[in-house]
């Protein structure tokens, strides 16, 4: 087994067991644990447990970045179905690994220095979205609005469901693979629906 491969078992590890119980209720004991390692491996590739959740940041942030330029370029030209690819591309690892919800969940509870972190990895990818959507309204292809605001209603739907799992469960939503499927589906008719030229 290479080192790189204990390094990314620790981080799939951190990823899966923060989402679901949270960062501060995890320790770095029972993330060695749950790998196979010890607690002295784990420190070896992260010197501080904040390290480690820096470094999950960045795997998820990376992970992003890939499916979502995968999205763009292999969708058609039309912005309506760019945008349908880039909903269907950000909900996918959600559907396999619900632990990236929770840890969407964990982003809001951050130090101000991990979370001004996050933001840097993330700021290009939103710039990019917010100019593709201004380009895209300013040649008559989406409808005209604010470019900010879109963007940040498609990002407050995703970010909502793991923020909010009580309220969606109130008006009848079950946080499953088809739970998900179905909210993902919401959103993309939503959008194309507020977006047609």
């Amino acid at each position: 087994m290479t080192d790189r491969t204990t390094r990314e078992r620790i981080l799939d590890a951190a990823l899966d067991l923060f989402g679901v119980r949270g960062v501060v209720a995890v320790s770095l004991d029972e993330i060695a644990r749950d790998v196979g390692v010890r607690k002295q491996t784990v420190l070896y590739w992260f010197d501080s447990k904040e390290a480690l959740v820096d470094g999950v940041l960045d795997k998820v942030a990376a992970e992003l970045v890939s499916v979502i330029d995968a999205a763009v370029r292999s969708a058609p030209d039309d912005p309506l179905d760019r945008i349908d690819a880039v909903v269907r591309a950000v909900f996918r690892p959600a559907v396999r690994r619900p632990g990236l919800l929770g840890l969407v969940r964990e982003v809001s509870r951050l130090s101000h220095g991990q979370a001004d972190r996050l933001a840097e990895r993330i700021a290009p990818l939103i710039d990019r979205a917010v100019a593709y959507l201004g380009d895209e309204m300013a040649a008559g292809r989406l409808r005209a609005g604010d470019p900010r605001l879109i963007a940040a209603l498609g990002y407050a739907t995703i970010t909502g469901i793991a923020t909010e799992p009580e309220v969606l469960r109130a008006v009848g939503w079950t946080a499953d693979a088809a739970g998900l499927r179905s909210l993902r589906d919401e959103l993309r008719a939503f959008l194309r629906a507020a977006l047609q030229a």
